[in-house]
């Protein structure tokens, strides 16, 4: 089977969804289909490449060449709109890969919406967060959770984010292609049944299925040591380990507040990278706090394995987190808030302990709790292995697979072969 993966980022650009992306592409392409990456370029990178039989194709946006308009140059997002040079460059990627499946991740299957209908794919949307009802995504609303989208809330929001007119825009086309969603992908794929509730995909009008996020199932083989000079700046006894965005949505600020609370603590280490927004506080460290920025990935997995205990101090609805994940197939016990889809990973008491999102003092005592009962850390760390296997790619790819299937069975698979007809564009 032909695959097409629309990503905004692809490793090394780092993140959960990112690494989500790649471990799919090539469990698919090791299972014997034809996977395809489109993503969006970014500085250094090559325009084109091959990553374990996975083709890589980086294009170039409309909205790219205007970089006032990105805070963080760093990174260009997709638009929430068709954007004209991804569409052109969509369109001839699709005429040579001609795929029978687009597997869209976020908001780059906007620009491929017009190509639809002449592409004769069948179109899958994961969603991975709230950006079917957000514009930002996260569903934060001056750094708490929201309660739901407004018109007027949401006006404020966006341009607080994107600024006055920028928000205005962006909002008026993330409605529009919010219908058009709706109207093209023949699946939704919610990573948990919260997110499916969230963005109201779940009244039994559209097609949805969902499947979790994974990990490969050699997790714990994960190659190790490939940069020794750097893995030596971690603590060379006991520490704690927070990994992901350093952000304020990621409850790391409630985080090290809970942690100057707490007396002969062992280090805590902080490994993540900067946000445009919502970003923490990171340069007044309580004392014994070390942050390291965008880490090799094996690095960050030489932390878990070294680690007492990981944390997840979520503030928004976090999905199901890839580090979070990783913790667990190092056998780890995590402390996780109870929010989004962490309580489908961590069961209070069980495999590690649930707090309440935001509340620093609750955080302080499980801290304490686990620093302090090695063998409460070993029986929650062997339970946190065993539950990782329902989240290994052995158990969920297949379900992907049936559902790419299934969906050129029902609909009818085009035979991929001849010339396609003209474009739209």
């Amino acid at each position: 089977m032909n695959i097409l993966m629309l990503t905004q980022f692809y490793p090394p650009v780092i993140g959960g969804v990112e690494r989500h992306v790649r471990n799919l592409s090539t469990k698919l392409v090791a299972l014997g289909h034809q996977v395809a990456v489109a993503t969006i370029w970014h500085r250094g990178l090559p325009e084109s490449e091959v990553d374990q039989g996975v083709r890589i194709y980086r294009i170039r946006s409309t909205v790219q060449r205007a970089r006032f308009l990105f805070t963080d140059t760093g990174h260009f997002f997709a638009p929430s709109f068709p954007d004209p040079e991804l569409a052109w460059a969509l369109r001839r990627i699709v005429k040579a890969e001609r795929p029978e499946i687009v597997h869209g991740h976020n908001w780059m299957v906007h620009s491929f919406l017009p190509l639809k209908p002449w592409s004769n794919a069948k179109l899958v949307l994961s969603v991975h967060d709230h950006s079917l009802i957000c514009p930002n995504g996260k569903l934060i609303y001056r750094d708490a959770l929201c309660t739901g989208p407004g018109l007027t809330k949401c006006l404020s929001c966006a341009g607080r984010n994107y600024g006055s007119a920028k928000g205005a825009a962006v909002l008026a086309s993330h409605y529009i292609m919010g219908f058009l969603e709706r109207a093209a992908v023949d699946m939704f794929v919610p990573v948990n049944r919260y997110y499916g509730e969230a963005n109201w995909l779940m009244d039994g009008e559209l097609p949805v299925r969902v499947i979790s996020n994974f990990l490969p199932d050699d997790m714990d083989l994960f190659p190790g040591g490939e940069h020794p000079r750097m893995a030596s700046q971690l603590p060379q006894g006991d520490f704690m380990l927070f990994v992901g965005a350093l952000a304020r949505y990621k409850g790391l600020d409630t985080l090290l507040q809970a942690y100057a609370a707490m007396k002969d603590a062992p280090p805590l280490v902080v490994i993540g990278y900067r946000t445009q927004r919502h970003q923490s506080n990171i340069t007044d460290l309580p004392p014994r706090v070390t942050v390291f920025e965008d880490w090799p990935h094996d690095l960050v997995m030489d932390a878990w394995r070294r680690c007492l205990f990981g944390l997840v101090p979520s503030l928004y609805s976090d999905p199901i987190p890839t580090v979070a994940l990783e913790g667990m197939a190092m056998g780890k016990a995590l402390i996780a808030s109870k929010i989004g889809g962490l309580p489908d990973l961590v069961v209070d008491g069980e495999n590690g302990l649930v707090v309440a999102p935001g509340d620093p003092v609750e955080l302080q005592h499980a801290m304490e709790r686990l620093a302090a009962d090695p063998d409460l850390r070993k029986r929650m760390g062997e339970a946190a292995r065993r539950k990782v296997v329902d989240f290994q790619a052995s158990a969920v790819v297949p379900r992907i697979e049936a559902l790419y299937r299934e969906l050129c069975c029902r609909f009818g698979a085009s035979t991929m072969t001849g010339k396609l007809p003209d474009a739209p564009l």
